[in-house]
């Protein structure tokens, strides 16, 4: 476990580091976010705050574990490719909303190809490897089920769903990435109950990273991680389920994202049916905004219930 809290000591001195250097480059470029104008009255105040702040914790994640580990296992650099695409996706559509001065960056199709390929090697790999395999375990039970040839389409689904859940979640200072950090120590303490110490590393480092990083993304934000961050973060840990044949253990200790994903397709579906809204808006932090709530207080909340969750996910893996 030294090893693990370490790496998580280090990561967070880098994103420390790091914030001083890249803001001001973010200021420089005039990489500003760009704020929906549907979007709550509220946050129209942000508009051109630096955006791709992504790009601190994600350099600080590789960093820490170039420099800690010896030797890459398959799983960890598997692990990382997944964190760093999904990343670079986010970053090419974050540059596309800068460029083109708009809320709008790459096509939704496009987006959602270059998921489903990182998805498909990741699921690829876990099927290939003997020590994973098709089998994944069914949470509060010492069971795992066969997927078998299913077991593709079903973890590219997992992926590409998670991802975009995390994405969903960022939309408020601080709130993706203090529920990250709290799902990123569950698993750091799983993979090394585990026996895998890369993973734990891993984890450790991606904790690190964003408690540094929420030194700047923390209300009221100096900058935002944007899609470049969002997507990183939601590969990393569809990444760590999988690896860890825990697709399950997602819909648990990621609940803040399941809901918020919940909230939209409900919004969307009830609208469309009925032409009225369940929630005052979607994703649901906004739904507490517009009652009145500080987004300091929503962000508390969705962290309070994540660390319940991660309880819970304990008890779910341990029995």
């Amino acid at each position: 476990m030294q090893i693990t809290i370490l790496a998580t000591i280090i990561s967070f001195i880098i994103s420390l580091l790091l914030g001083p250097v890249i803001i001001p480059a973010l200021r420089k470029f005039k990489f500003g976010q760009s704020i929906r104008e549907e979007g709550p009255k509220s946050h129209l105040k942000k508009a051109g705050t630096p955006t791709m702040g992504g790009i601190i914790f994600i350099l600080s994640l590789i960093l820490t574990v170039l420099a800690i580990t010896n030797k890459f296992s398959g799983a960890l650099f598997i692990a990382l490719l997944t964190t760093v695409g999904y990343g670079f996706i986010g970053l090419l559509d974050d540059s596309i909303k800068i460029i083109r001065k708009r809320n709008l960056g790459l096509r939704a199709y496009q987006k959602l190809l270059g998921q489903i390929l990182l998805a498909l090697i990741l699921s690829y790999y876990a099927f290939t490897n003997p020590q994973i395999g098709s089998k994944v375990h069914i949470p509060f039970t010492n069971l795992f089920i066969d997927l078998g040839y299913w077991y593709i389409p079903f973890m590219v689904f997992v992926i590409v769903g998670t991802t975009n859940a995390v994405n969903l979640t960022d939309g408020l200072d601080g709130l993706a990435a203090s529920v990250t950090l709290i799902v990123s120590v569950f698993f750091s303490v799983i993979t090394y109950g585990l026996g895998q110490k890369d993973l734990s590393v891993f984890c450790g480092a991606l904790a690190g990273s964003l408690l540094g990083f929420l030194k700047f993304n923390a209300y009221p934000a100096e900058v935002f991680m944007g899609d470049t961050g969002s997507l990183a973060l939601g590969g990393a840990i569809s990444a760590l389920a999988v690896l860890l044949r825990m697709p399950f253990i997602i819909v648990i200790v990621g609940g803040i994202y399941v809901i918020e994903t919940l909230s939209v397709i409900l919004q969307v579906i009830s609208f469309k049916l009925t032409g009225k809204r369940i929630f005052k808006m979607a994703p649901l932090h906004h739904h507490f905004e517009q009652k009145g709530e500080h987004e300091t207080k929503i962000v508390a909340w969705f962290v309070i219930f994540t660390a319940i969750l991660c309880l819970i996910g304990f008890l779910a893996i341990s029995i």
